[in-house]
């Protein structure tokens, strides 16, 4: 049996097909045992800050029913093999997201995923020092959760690039990184 770092980009999609959900208000509580379950089992000098984000933490739209969590770490423990091993306790298969243009490289987390198509929650994790552009996210949440009309965009957008892409998630989240730009220039005005 195939381990899920062993998929190839075309197993994970199929596998794993992407599906929009209504919000569910469940995802907060989800979001809080899990941040409660990490908290407890990982080495509070290793979190620095520990946040949910991604559009199952903004009530006013669709999302994958998927929980997103973004987690800072001070920058000596970026790849840090025994706090990598302490997610696997309780979990997470561990994924190295490569450098690419200004997103320096960090640790990803899933958790919830397997090849027996039980349906389980999923979970992500990002995990990255403060200084990392995926902290941006914080801000694109926070801006959609107070503009509706900007979330609502949003939504529309992901509905049109699921209709697409269901089955490919990278053509999905790389037709959603402009309007993340824009956004974010939104916030900085």
């Amino acid at each position: 049996m195939k381990k899920l770092q062993d998929l190839t980009k075309e197993e994970w999609n199929t596998h794993f097909p992407l599906e929009l959900v209504d919000h569910n208000p469940e995802w907060k509580n989800l979001y809080q045992k899990e941040k409660d379950l990490i908290l407890n089992h990982i080495d509070e000098k290793s979190i620095l800050r520990i946040e949910h984000f991604g559009s199952s933490s903004i009530p006013s739209i669709k999302s994958k029913p998927y929980i997103d969590i973004i987690i800072e770490i001070p920058e000596v423990l970026l790849f840090d093999v025994h706090l990598i091993s302490k997610f696997s306790e309780i979990g997470y298969t561990h994924f190295v997201v490569p450098k690419r243009n200004d997103i320096e490289s960090y640790s990803s987390f899933g958790k919830g995923y397997n090849l027996e198509n039980k349906k389980d929650q999923i979970f992500h994790i990002h995990m990255c020092p403060k200084d990392n552009i995926m902290w941006k996210q914080i801000e694109f949440r926070d801006y959609l959760i107070a503009n509706k009309d900007r979330a609502k965009a949003y939504e529309k957008l992901k509905l049109d690039l699921i209709s697409k892409y269901q089955n490919d998630r990278g053509a999905y989240v790389l037709g959603k990184t402009d309007f993340v730009f824009e956004t974010l220039e939104l916030v900085n005005r």
